[in-house]
């Protein structure tokens, strides 16, 4: 058999809030996503998978490294962490193994992408653009599910989930609120909105499966979806609860895995890279920290999570969950979780926090005893929280009653209190030195590092690469493509571009193993992840 192909679809910002894990997850039977409940019932899922994060690019990280964030560096939203010179992006990977790589159209790691990552980074990319026979590493991100579209106004939602038919429309009167919620019209609004939005990326997830099929490709491919991180409302996106937390993930592949699967263990993302490599018969570094979850390997007895600056928000959490506790620290208490957030706090359902809060001020200004939110639902914006917090999940699965300050649970709140210590002091944690510092030592006075110039020997036809800085990727490209009439290199990329860690670099450089053939010109530069691209050398015969 041929290598196997990877699908990896991931979407943003929801729960497992399909179908398949109705009476797993709470709610899940509100859902109407019949493509990827079929995926999960032809192959395995996840009933407890956890991202690394509750915020994309920080989860993100952690997925296309097999690392956790506050091991590399980055933990903190939007961020160009520097990270240690052995930490790989899975793409690289790939594509050095003689994958084709491609990227539709996010990636968001908060690290510079090289140009040599992918062969195809673009709002097209395909696996059918790889050359006959080569077998491909296919990203698909969509951003239909992310929170911003849940506040859309109405004919822009409309628009968004325009292949969702009236029958598999939410009602918001039948919804089924969480109870840190309020039962507000506007809190109804918006979760009938997200599960409208689940069920149009459902359809755009079945017609990338069906062009899967269309070419053939179904049995030698394993399809992975996942999402980054939890649903984007208050005490689930940006925050390390299970709701912030807690994510779908399911894979296929036929006669690898048995179809109808069901994992109940605890896993990570910060798995999701190993598994891969695992299954495509690629080595994994050892820098990697997660387990492959195909196949006899053990089971990790804890997986760990936290959260750190989230833009301007200044916070630092962690967390560590077993089979059935949860475990969170808080490390600045006297800060609300619920901090001002520029960007957030204009959405609807952080507005209606707000609103209501304000409405408990009047009351007391009354003399009125406050009635607009209920204890759990006013912990959420309170002033403070608890230094700890314990929660037994599989009894109290909207984690309502923290067991912190119960002696019946004093024993497990010990154990993974002490399980995260060691996590920290293991593994590192760059959380922990405040980030001025940490910038500074990536930056020395503020200066971008540069990747060393590629130095070449040029004998017999061939061209012999290496680079002077320790985890250095090579690339080449012939002089005649780089100088094409469309170079393709952006000299002023656009803010958000600059954000997500696109290289403006968009030649269709070849990745290098440390020897070419010179055939005609080349050009020939180095990359580090973290630094600055290296300058370009020509070459010749």
């Amino acid at each position: 058999m041929s290598r196997l192909n990877i699908l990896m679809i991931t979407t943003h910002d929801i729960n497992p809030h399909l179908g398949t894990y109705a009476g797993v997850w709470p709610g899940a039977e509100q859902s109407v996503t019949p493509h990827l409940d079929r995926l999960a019932a032809e192959g395995i899922r996840f009933d407890s998978a956890f991202a690394a994060a509750p915020v994309c690019a920080p989860s993100r990280s952690a997925m296309m490294t097999g690392c956790y964030p506050t091991s590399i560096g980055t933990m903190h939203m939007r961020t160009r962490a520097v990270p240690p010179a052995d930490v790989r992006l899975l793409p690289e990977i790939f594509r050095a193994a003689g994958y084709y790589t491609t990227n539709r159209f996010f990636t968001d790691y908060q690290i510079a992408v090289p140009a040599v990552a992918f062969d195809d980074i673009s709002p097209t990319a395909h696996w059918r653009g790889r050359a006959e026979g080569q077998p491909f590493f296919a990203q698909f991100h969509g951003m239909r599910t992310h929170e911003s579209q849940i506040y859309l106004d109405d004919e822009a939602f409309a628009e968004a989930t325009k292949d969702v038919r009236d029958d598999q429309r939410h009602d918001p009167a039948e919804m089924m609120i969480p109870p840190y919620y309020p039962d507000t019209p506007e809190f109804r609004k918006s979760w009938a909105r997200y599960l409208d939005l689940i069920t149009q990326m459902d359809i755009e997830t079945g017609q990338l499966l069906a062009e899967l099929e269309e070419d053939g490709l179904v049995d030698e491919t394993l399809v992975v979806f996942v999402s980054d991180h939890g649903l984007g409302m208050p005490r689930a996106k940006r925050w390390a609860t299970e709701s912030g937390l807690r994510e779908p993930l399911i894979m296929r592949c036929p006669g690898v895995i048995e179809a109808g699967t069901v994992e109940e263990s605890i896993v990570s993302l910060v798995d999701l890279a190993p598994t891969l490599l695992t299954a495509a018969g690629i080595a994994v570094p050892e820098v990697m920290q997660g387990t492959p979850l195909l196949g006899s390997a053990a089971r990790p007895r804890y997986v760990f999570g936290g959260r750190d600056r989230m833009d301007e928000q200044e916070d630092t959490v962690r967390t560590v969950r077993d089979e059935r506790f949860r475990y969170i620290r808080n490390y600045h208490p006297d800060r609300s979780g619920m901090q001002h957030h520029e960007y957030a706090d204009a959405m609807s359902t952080w507005h209606e926090f707000r609103r209501l809060l304000f409405e408990e001020a009047d009351q007391l200004a009354r003399g009125e005893v406050p009635d607009r939110l209920t204890p759990l639902q006013r912990s959420i914006v309170a002033a403070a929280r608890p230094e700890e917090e314990l929660y037994d999940v599989l009894a109290d699965p909207h984690e309502e009653v923290n067991l912190a300050g119960n002696p019946a649970f004093r024993e497990d709140l010990v154990r993974l209190s002490g399980a995260l210590d060691e996590w920290q002091r293991e593994l590192g944690d760059l959380g922990m030195i405040p980030e001025p510092e940490l910038i500074e030592s990536w930056r020395p006075g503020g200066q971008q590092r540069v990747t060393a110039a590629p130095d070449i020997e040029v004998s017999d036809g061939r061209a012999r690469i290496s680079c002077a800085t320790p985890g250095a990727l090579l690339g080449w490209i012939p002089v005649s493509e780089a100088a094409g009439p469309t170079p393709h290199v952006q000299e002023n990329p656009d803010p958000w571009t600059t954000m997500l860690g696109v290289d403006p670099d968009r030649r269709p450089w070849r990745l290098c193993d440390g020897s070419v053939p010179v055939d005609e010109p080349i050009l020939v530069k180095a990359w580090r992840l973290g630094y600055a691209s290296s300058a370009e050398v020509e070459v010749h015969l």
